[in-house]
């Protein structure tokens, strides 16, 4: 009987096979996590739940709200960056590379504190969701025009030159062979994105924004549960974000050009 721990090499595990993998791990982990709970005297309570349970839907539903609205505005603003990058227009050039260059090189934490206490109060910007979606659309937005400048430098130019040969016009060349070969490789990696924007905008709690972290900061601070209620936090974030990065990975397989 072959072991069912061990892959056969140039074979893809079977599902029962990852499934046993898996739980084995899991029971692993939150072994690993109850024992060291233990050891520093934490009894994990939950209660809070169900008297605090409306509050938390409504932190939930914000937080993706925040995330949708921050991943359409993202992309509207990292598609005309990434076209930019390659900008035959210096200025226009050189104002994207500096854009993708300062957004990335600083953390999240310092961009909120700057855009919403300075920029945002130089402009007038009183609302705080407004503010929190454009502040992490605008972060996003850099990475966003990173994986699409990264999937455009990646073609292959022998294809457009075929393309003008046969008689591709701009906008033919465009929809045949361009935007398919985009799509299957910024698709999966944008799906991981809006992973990252999910757990990002648990910072937002920092400017009062009240979404599902700083929902459960009030709570903890209401019950003195800090541990259950981070916890439960975590938790809520997995079961976002989980489902997000198993569609990236069957995104990444289904268009495979090996597939």
């Amino acid at each position: 009987m072959t072991n069912p721990f061990v892959a056969e090499r140039g074979v893809r595990p079977r599902a029962w096979q990852l499934a046993l993998s898996y739980l084995l791990v899991a029971a692993a982990l939150v072994g690993f996590f109850w024992l060291s709970l233990s050891m520093v005297g934490v009894a994990l309570d939950f209660s809070f739940v169900a008297e605090y349970r409306a509050r938390i839907l409504d932190g939930l539903a914000l937080t993706l709200g925040i995330s949708v609205g921050s991943l359409l505005l993202s992309l509207a603003i990292g598609l005309p960056v990434a076209v930019g990058q390659g900008s035959r227009i210096l200025p226009v050039r050189c104002l994207c590379d500096v854009y993708v260059k300062i957004i990335r090189g600083t953390p999240l934490l310092a961009q909120i504190y700057l855009f919403f206490y300075i920029v945002g109060t130089a402009w007038g910007v009183e609302n705080r969701l407004v503010a929190g979606i454009v502040i992490l659309s605008v972060f996003s937005g850099a990475y966003i025009a990173e994986i699409v400048r990264g999937s455009l430098t990646s073609l292959d130019a022998g294809q457009l030159e075929a393309a003008r040969a046969v008689g591709f016009t701009r906008a033919q060349t465009l929809r045949y062979v361009v935007a398919p070969q985009l799509v299957s490789r910024t698709l999966p990696a944008l799906t991981g994105q809006f992973a990252s924007i999910v757990k990002d905008s648990s910072l937002l709690s920092v400017i009062a924004v009240i979404e599902l972290t700083q929902t459960m900061q009030e709570i903890s601070a209401a019950t003195f549960n800090l541990f259950g209620t981070y916890l439960f936090l975590a938790g809520l974030y997995l079961c976002l974000t989980l489902p997000l990065m198993f569609v990236s990975r069957y995104f990444e397989r289904r268009l495979s050009y090996a597939h």
